[in-house]
């Protein structure tokens, strides 16, 4: 009798009297971050088809890592266009620091929102 059997493209293993799925996990070696790990939670609570499909296939990780050096290079190029909009520079860190801060973490903040409303909890999201 044969422990291995191919239905779909997946791979299978006997074990007793079942067959399991024989999975193997790519080898990724970037992290998945905040952004991957927020958008792991919000797939397994509003989309587990998708998050099954992509465990299953073994693409999680991947599409995790993906997301979230997605995420961040949108947030700086966000923040950059934020601070020339309002004129935030380097003149006003050296002027007045508080309100440099101030108007940075509000940047940072709004900046953000947008990020996780599109990409991570959003229509863009799934």
């Amino acid at each position: 009798m044969e422990n291995k059997k191919s239905i779909d493209n997946m791979e299978y293993v006997l074990v007793g009297d079942y067959y399991i799925p024989d999975l193997k996990l790519p080898n990724e070696e970037r992290p998945i971050g905040k952004y991957g790990r927020m958008h792991r939670e919000y797939l397994k609570e509003h989309n587990p088809m998708m998050f099954n499909d992509l465990v299953l296939e073994g693409q999680l990780w991947t599409y995790l890592a993906d997301l979230n050096e997605q995420a961040q290079s949108h947030l700086k190029c966000i923040i950059e266009q934020m601070k020339v909009a309002e004129g935030v520079t380097e003149d006003l860190k050296a002027s007045d620091q508080m309100a440099w801060v101030r108007a940075m973490n509000s940047i940072h903040n709004r900046a953000e929102e947008i990020i996780l409303r599109e990409l991570i909890y959003g229509e863009g999201a799934v």
